[in-house]
């Protein structure tokens, strides 16, 4: 008999903290619920957009092409991308719109202007998504610790290294709470480099682009060696300094 209370007092306490965690989840659900459908509708815009085609690189030179004469397609070019880059959207694709319509100074121009308007948009939006979790942890060692190498040299390395996602700059730059004149500098001064090269490459391609001419290491080769550079830099400056 007294197994039995014993069991089923165990079990009547599984239910209460089943219960109890049903209700956290509900109500964690709740408070978050607008940034929740935030996220689920941007996923939903950017697999809409590929199933679409409209992030397919060649129709969008097509349809560029038509244009190329009009100095106001610089300015749609770096809004869309501003637009892609700041919700982590496939901004990265107008490389091969830019390049091959225009000058590699130009390109670069508008890749740059693109990439760093974006780069800032997701910057605060990031902030906007994650406060209540910073909130909680930015007292923390880990938190600080992560938030020391959000440096200019740090964030100039991830910008030039090939195929660095400029999402994950972005965002964790924001969520970091990384200083915004080192973020904005890196963004400018890093993919302004990068696309340049890239640029100059697609531009005088003899035959139709490909990402293999990118891949190469003398296009490559110097970016990388660039961004290893730095990150060695920062590393001798902490051992010095012993931060």
């Amino acid at each position: 008999m007294r197994f039995g209370g014993l069991q089923a007092l165990g079990i009547s306490s599984r239910v209460l903290q089943s219960e109890d965690f049903s209700i956290s989840g509900g109500r964690l659900i709740t408070r978050y619920k607008t940034k929740l459908a935030i996220v689920a509708l941007l996923i939903s815009l950017g697999l809409a957009m590929e199933i679409a085609g409209l992030l397919d690189a060649r129709q969008i030179l097509t349809f560029a092409r038509e244009y190329a004469q009009h100095w106001w397609l610089i300015v749609v070019l770096i809004l869309a991308q501003a637009l892609l880059f700041t919700f982590a959207l496939a901004g990265s694709i107008f490389l091969w719109v830019a390049a091959p319509l225009y000058t590699p100074p130009m390109a670069t121009f508008i890749l740059a202007a693109g990439g760093a308007l974006g780069g800032l948009g997701a910057y605060f939006f990031s902030t906007y998504l994650s406060q209540e979790w910073k909130a909680k942890v930015q007292d923390s060692r880990s938190y600080k610790l992560l938030q020391a190498q959000e440096n200019f040299f740090t964030l100039f390395a991830m910008r030039v290294f090939p195929g660095f996602p400029h999402a994950l700059v972005n965002y964790s730059s924001g969520i970091l709470s990384a200083k915004l004149s080192h973020f904005i500098a890196a963004a400018i001064l890093g993919i302004s480099i990068k696309s340049y090269i890239y640029a100059r490459v697609i531009h005088s391609a003899s035959s139709s682009p490909s990402l293999e001419m990118l891949l190469d290491i003398s296009v490559i080769g110097p970016l990388m060696l660039l961004s290893i550079g730095c990150v060695l830099g920062v590393f001798v400056m902490h051992r010095m300094t012993g931060k």
